[in-house]
Protein backbone atom coordinates (compact mmCIF):
# COMPACT_ATOMS: atom_id res chain seq x y z
CA UNK A 1 0.00 0.00 0.00
CA UNK A 2 2.70 2.41 0.75
CA UNK A 3 4.46 1.86 -2.55
CA UNK A 4 1.47 2.09 -4.45
CA UNK A 5 0.83 5.59 -2.70
CA UNK A 6 3.80 6.53 -3.79
CA UNK A 7 3.51 5.79 -6.86
CA UNK A 8 0.06 7.88 -7.28
CA UNK A 9 2.06 10.88 -5.68
CA UNK A 10 4.81 10.64 -8.36
CA UNK A 11 2.00 10.62 -11.04
CA UNK A 12 -0.06 13.30 -9.36
CA UNK A 13 3.52 15.11 -9.20
CA UNK A 14 3.86 14.34 -12.60
CA UNK A 15 0.74 15.58 -14.21
CA UNK A 16 1.29 18.95 -12.05
CA UNK A 17 4.06 19.66 -13.75
CA UNK A 18 3.11 18.41 -17.19
CA UNK A 19 0.25 21.29 -16.58
CA UNK A 20 2.60 23.90 -15.39
CA UNK A 21 5.16 23.57 -18.13
CA UNK A 22 1.86 23.92 -20.58
CA UNK A 23 0.78 26.62 -18.96
CA UNK A 24 3.99 28.66 -19.13
CA UNK A 25 4.37 27.70 -22.60
CA UNK A 26 0.74 29.40 -23.50
CA UNK A 27 2.17 32.33 -21.70
CA UNK A 28 3.59 34.97 -24.21
CA UNK A 29 5.18 38.49 -23.84
CA UNK A 30 1.58 39.58 -25.61
CA UNK A 31 -0.40 38.14 -22.19
CA UNK A 32 1.86 40.62 -19.76
CA UNK A 33 1.60 44.09 -19.62
CA UNK A 34 4.84 46.23 -22.08
CA UNK A 35 6.05 47.65 -18.80
CA UNK A 36 7.16 44.61 -17.20
CA UNK A 37 9.45 43.85 -20.28
CA UNK A 38 10.67 48.23 -20.61
CA UNK A 39 13.09 48.38 -23.52
CA UNK A 40 15.72 50.38 -25.51
CA UNK A 41 14.36 52.49 -28.31
CA UNK A 42 16.62 53.47 -30.88
CA UNK A 43 15.10 56.12 -33.16
CA UNK A 44 16.37 57.97 -36.57
CA UNK A 45 15.39 61.71 -37.18
CA UNK A 46 16.26 61.96 -41.02
CA UNK A 47 15.11 64.83 -43.08
CA UNK A 48 15.34 69.03 -43.99
CA UNK A 49 15.95 71.76 -41.30
CA UNK A 50 13.21 71.09 -39.18
CA UNK A 51 15.10 67.89 -38.12
CA UNK A 52 18.32 69.92 -37.91
CA UNK A 53 16.14 72.29 -35.88
CA UNK A 54 16.86 75.28 -37.38
CA UNK A 55 14.91 78.08 -34.96
CA UNK A 56 15.32 76.00 -32.19
CA UNK A 57 17.41 79.03 -29.76
CA UNK A 58 18.83 75.73 -27.92
CA UNK A 59 20.62 74.20 -30.92
CA UNK A 60 19.67 70.97 -29.13
CA UNK A 61 17.62 69.62 -31.92
CA UNK A 62 14.19 71.12 -32.67
CA UNK A 63 11.36 68.32 -31.60
CA UNK A 64 13.76 66.38 -30.77
CA UNK A 65 14.90 67.05 -27.04
CA UNK A 66 10.99 67.23 -26.62
CA UNK A 67 10.31 63.81 -27.72
CA UNK A 68 12.98 62.34 -26.10
CA UNK A 69 11.46 63.85 -22.88
CA UNK A 70 8.14 62.11 -23.60
CA UNK A 71 9.24 58.84 -24.63
CA UNK A 72 11.52 58.59 -21.65
CA UNK A 73 8.37 59.26 -19.20
CA UNK A 74 6.46 56.11 -21.12
CA UNK A 75 6.72 53.22 -18.91
CA UNK A 76 7.28 50.68 -21.78
CA UNK A 77 10.67 52.96 -22.45
CA UNK A 78 13.99 51.71 -20.57
CA UNK A 79 15.89 54.23 -23.14
CA UNK A 80 15.85 56.13 -25.83
CA UNK A 81 18.50 57.27 -28.23
CA UNK A 82 18.32 59.07 -31.12
CA UNK A 83 20.75 59.85 -33.90
CA UNK A 84 20.04 63.01 -35.94
CA UNK A 85 20.60 63.48 -39.64
CA UNK A 86 18.74 66.44 -40.79
CA UNK A 87 20.40 68.97 -43.36
CA UNK A 88 18.79 72.39 -43.54
CA UNK A 89 17.76 73.14 -47.26
CA UNK A 90 17.74 69.28 -48.18
CA UNK A 91 14.86 68.47 -50.80
CA UNK A 92 13.32 65.13 -51.70
CA UNK A 93 15.95 63.99 -54.00
CA UNK A 94 18.98 65.38 -52.06
CA UNK A 95 17.41 62.95 -48.47
CA UNK A 96 16.87 60.21 -51.64
CA UNK A 97 20.64 60.39 -52.11
CA UNK A 98 22.03 60.66 -48.46
CA UNK A 99 20.21 57.42 -47.74
CA UNK A 100 23.15 56.25 -49.97
CA UNK A 101 25.73 57.22 -47.31
CA UNK A 102 26.87 54.08 -45.44
CA UNK A 103 26.66 55.73 -41.74
CA UNK A 104 22.57 56.81 -42.77
CA UNK A 105 21.89 52.96 -43.77
CA UNK A 106 23.36 51.26 -40.97
CA UNK A 107 21.84 53.62 -38.52
CA UNK A 108 18.34 52.97 -40.43
CA UNK A 109 19.20 49.15 -40.17
CA UNK A 110 19.15 49.12 -36.48
CA UNK A 111 16.58 51.25 -35.73
CA UNK A 112 13.10 51.17 -34.13
CA UNK A 113 11.56 54.12 -35.37
CA UNK A 114 12.37 56.49 -38.07
CA UNK A 115 10.82 59.98 -38.75
CA UNK A 116 11.34 62.08 -41.11
CA UNK A 117 10.30 66.00 -42.06
CA UNK A 118 10.65 66.50 -46.08
CA UNK A 119 8.91 68.52 -48.81
CA UNK A 120 9.08 72.16 -47.42
CA UNK A 121 12.21 72.89 -49.37
CA UNK A 122 10.63 71.05 -52.36
CA UNK A 123 7.61 73.90 -52.07
CA UNK A 124 9.91 76.98 -51.56
CA UNK A 125 12.04 75.76 -54.78
CA UNK A 126 8.75 76.77 -56.55
CA UNK A 127 8.48 79.79 -54.60
CA UNK A 128 11.36 80.89 -55.48
CA UNK A 129 11.61 79.77 -58.58
CA UNK A 130 8.25 81.80 -59.76
CA UNK A 131 8.06 84.63 -57.10
CA UNK A 132 6.46 87.20 -59.79
CA UNK A 133 4.05 84.51 -61.13
CA UNK A 134 2.94 81.73 -58.60
CA UNK A 135 0.72 79.67 -60.04
CA UNK A 136 -1.11 75.98 -59.50
CA UNK A 137 0.59 74.18 -62.52
CA UNK A 138 4.14 74.71 -61.30
CA UNK A 139 3.24 73.24 -57.66
CA UNK A 140 2.17 70.50 -59.36
CA UNK A 141 4.37 69.75 -61.14
CA UNK A 142 6.56 69.64 -58.67
CA UNK A 143 4.70 67.71 -56.41
CA UNK A 144 4.51 65.11 -58.64
CA UNK A 145 8.15 64.99 -58.36
CA UNK A 146 8.04 64.90 -54.55
CA UNK A 147 5.72 62.10 -54.97
CA UNK A 148 8.24 59.79 -56.72
CA UNK A 149 10.98 60.88 -54.50
CA UNK A 150 9.03 60.13 -51.29
CA UNK A 151 7.99 56.83 -52.74
CA UNK A 152 11.54 55.75 -53.20
CA UNK A 153 13.06 57.33 -50.13
CA UNK A 154 10.36 55.52 -48.19
CA UNK A 155 10.89 51.86 -50.34
CA UNK A 156 14.72 52.38 -49.56
CA UNK A 157 14.33 52.78 -46.27
CA UNK A 158 12.06 49.58 -45.99
CA UNK A 159 14.70 47.87 -47.87
CA UNK A 160 17.17 48.55 -45.28
CA UNK A 161 14.68 47.74 -42.33
CA UNK A 162 11.09 45.79 -42.60
CA UNK A 163 10.56 46.19 -39.42
CA UNK A 164 11.15 49.72 -38.43
CA UNK A 165 8.19 52.13 -37.36
CA UNK A 166 8.14 54.94 -40.13
CA UNK A 167 6.26 58.43 -39.06
CA UNK A 168 6.48 61.25 -41.97
CA UNK A 169 5.85 64.85 -40.54
CA UNK A 170 3.50 66.33 -42.86
CA UNK A 171 3.84 70.07 -44.26
CA UNK A 172 2.55 73.12 -42.54
CA UNK A 173 2.29 76.75 -43.99
CA UNK A 174 5.58 78.75 -43.66
CA UNK A 175 4.20 82.01 -45.62
CA UNK A 176 1.13 82.71 -44.12
CA UNK A 177 2.77 85.75 -43.10
CA UNK A 178 4.61 86.13 -46.29
CA UNK A 179 1.91 86.01 -48.83
CA UNK A 180 -1.80 85.36 -47.10
CA UNK A 181 -3.46 86.97 -49.81
CA UNK A 182 -2.28 84.26 -51.79
CA UNK A 183 -5.27 81.62 -50.48
CA UNK A 184 -4.20 79.02 -53.07
CA UNK A 185 -1.26 78.13 -50.77
CA UNK A 186 -3.21 76.63 -48.50
CA UNK A 187 -4.91 74.85 -50.80
CA UNK A 188 -1.63 73.34 -52.25
CA UNK A 189 -0.32 72.70 -48.88
CA UNK A 190 -3.30 70.39 -47.99
CA UNK A 191 -2.90 68.54 -51.60
CA UNK A 192 0.93 67.91 -51.02
CA UNK A 193 -0.04 66.22 -47.48
CA UNK A 194 -3.03 64.48 -48.72
CA UNK A 195 -0.47 62.81 -51.42
CA UNK A 196 2.21 62.28 -49.27
CA UNK A 197 -0.49 59.93 -47.02
CA UNK A 198 -1.34 58.43 -50.33
CA UNK A 199 2.30 57.27 -50.91
CA UNK A 200 2.35 56.03 -47.05
CA UNK A 201 -0.85 54.46 -47.32
CA UNK A 202 1.13 51.77 -49.83
CA UNK A 203 3.07 50.45 -47.27
CA UNK A 204 2.78 48.87 -43.70
CA UNK A 205 3.87 50.37 -40.58
CA UNK A 206 4.10 53.91 -41.66
CA UNK A 207 2.36 56.91 -40.60
CA UNK A 208 1.21 60.54 -41.10
CA UNK A 209 2.00 63.03 -38.78
CA UNK A 210 -0.52 65.43 -39.19
CA UNK A 211 1.05 69.24 -37.96
CA UNK A 212 -0.49 72.27 -40.41
CA UNK A 213 -3.43 72.53 -37.92
CA UNK A 214 -1.09 73.35 -35.01
CA UNK A 215 0.40 76.67 -36.73
CA UNK A 216 -2.99 77.64 -38.42
CA UNK A 217 -5.02 77.92 -35.71
CA UNK A 218 -2.66 78.90 -32.31
CA UNK A 219 -3.05 82.38 -31.11
CA UNK A 220 0.54 82.00 -29.99
CA UNK A 221 3.54 82.76 -32.15
CA UNK A 222 5.03 79.54 -33.14
CA UNK A 223 7.64 80.38 -35.92
CA UNK A 224 11.03 81.85 -35.59
CA UNK A 225 12.25 85.53 -36.36
CA UNK A 226 12.70 84.09 -40.13
CA UNK A 227 8.87 83.46 -40.21
CA UNK A 228 9.68 80.25 -41.52
CA UNK A 229 11.39 77.87 -39.19
CA UNK A 230 9.42 77.18 -36.28
CA UNK A 231 10.67 78.36 -32.54
CA UNK A 232 10.49 76.68 -29.31
CA UNK A 233 7.53 75.92 -28.59
CA UNK A 234 6.43 75.49 -32.04
CA UNK A 235 8.84 72.61 -31.89
CA UNK A 236 7.49 71.47 -28.76
CA UNK A 237 4.43 71.25 -30.39
CA UNK A 238 5.70 69.37 -32.70
CA UNK A 239 7.10 66.78 -30.34
CA UNK A 240 3.70 66.48 -28.83
CA UNK A 241 1.79 65.59 -32.25
CA UNK A 242 4.59 63.31 -32.63
CA UNK A 243 4.10 61.51 -29.49
CA UNK A 244 0.21 61.31 -29.73
CA UNK A 245 0.48 59.52 -33.27
CA UNK A 246 3.13 56.48 -31.31
CA UNK A 247 0.31 56.93 -28.31
CA UNK A 248 -2.47 56.28 -30.60
CA UNK A 249 -0.93 53.46 -32.99
CA UNK A 250 0.71 52.08 -29.35
CA UNK A 251 4.39 52.05 -28.24
CA UNK A 252 3.48 47.89 -27.92
CA UNK A 253 3.19 48.28 -31.30
CA UNK A 254 6.61 49.65 -31.92
CA UNK A 255 7.99 47.52 -29.61
CA UNK A 256 6.18 44.21 -31.22
CA UNK A 257 8.17 45.04 -34.57
CA UNK A 258 11.38 45.37 -33.21
CA UNK A 259 11.28 41.99 -31.44
CA UNK A 260 9.39 40.21 -34.48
Amino acid sequence: MVLLAGCNTNAMSNDNDAAAAKQMEDLTKQDIPAEFFPIDLNVVSIGDSLTQGVGDTTESGGYIPYLEKLLKEHRSINYTSFINYGVKGNRSNQLLERLNMEKVKNAITASDLVIITIGGNDMMKVVRSNFTKLNVAAFEKEQDIFEDNLNTILHTIREYNPKSTVLLVGLYNPFLEWFSSIKELGLIMRQWNIASQQVLGEYENMYFVKIDDIFETSEENLLFTDHFHPNDRGYELMAGRIYQVLDQIGIKTVIENKEN
